[in-house]
């Protein structure tokens, strides 16, 4: 018992799930990593456009709700990552359900939006929306939290700008985002210029995505990112 002093406090059954869980993610997934950097001043602008349409109907879209999208809209282009380790056989998913981690006290959630391919960023704002907020109050059904394709945690509002988040098992993978930040870039004419740019970093468990396939979807995302009127067309 450490001399320094301190006060004892007993874990919740949150934190001892989600320590077990944790634990065993990283002891029996493979994990890899793959980074990449997203220009933001096309999705920024084409938010605020959206949000003043939006503005009569009481909807507010965030830059979390449009990179949920995009990552649906990824996983839906390469359906190869969109898929899960089942001990001899793979889980190739048709749909993109996205969970997104929550912080609550005392814990973390992950909230399922399912089927983001198919929905309006406006309907995946007012679900992600509603279902944080019921999150934060207890008050949502296991459903609503349990399955999930692929999870989302977007670390941005602290200042955090790039980070390695751990794969919610048996999901086979997470995105992290950080904080978008103004950054010196080459222009295609060799030019130098500013542009807001944002690190995302994709965790995958080995035994069910490749390199190459994982950095296609990576890919994929990035190319929505920069040119958003692709997924809500």
């Amino acid at each position: 018992m450490s001399d320094v002093p301190h006060e004892v406090v007993k874990l919740s059954n949150m934190r001892r799930t989600i320590a077990r869980r944790l634990a065993e993610a990283k002891r029996e997934v493979p994990h890899f990593y793959l980074t990449i950097d997203c220009r933001l001043d096309a999705l920024l602008g084409l938010r605020a456009e959206l949000n003043a349409g939006l503005a009569g109907r009481g909807i507010k879209l965030s830059v979390n709700d449009l990179l949920i999208k995009a990552l649906g809209a990824a996983l839906e282009a390469v359906p190869d990552a969109n898929v899960q380790f089942a001990g001899d056989s793979l889980l190739r998913f048709s749909r993109a359900d996205v969970s997104m981690a929550v912080a609550i006290d005392g814990g973390l959630i992950t909230p399922v939006i399912k089927d983001v391919g198919a929905k309006t960023v406006s309907r995946i704002a007012a679900e992600a929306k509603d279902l944080a907020a019921r999150a934060r109050e207890g008050k949502l059904k296991p459903e609503e939290y349990q399955g999930g394709t692929a999870s989302i945690s977007n670390l941005g509002m602290f200042g955090i700008t790039q980070f390695d988040a751990v794969i919610n098992p048996p999901q086979a993978m997470i995105l992290a985002v950080g904080a978008g930040e103004k950054r010196p870039v080459v222009e295609p004419d060799d030019q130098l210029a500013v542009a807001t740019v944002m690190s995302a970093t994709g965790s995958f468990d080995h035994r069910a995505i490749d390199g190459a396939v994982g950095a296609q979807l990576m890919s994929a995302f990035k190319a929505l990112v920069e040119s958003p009127l692709g997924m809500v067309a």
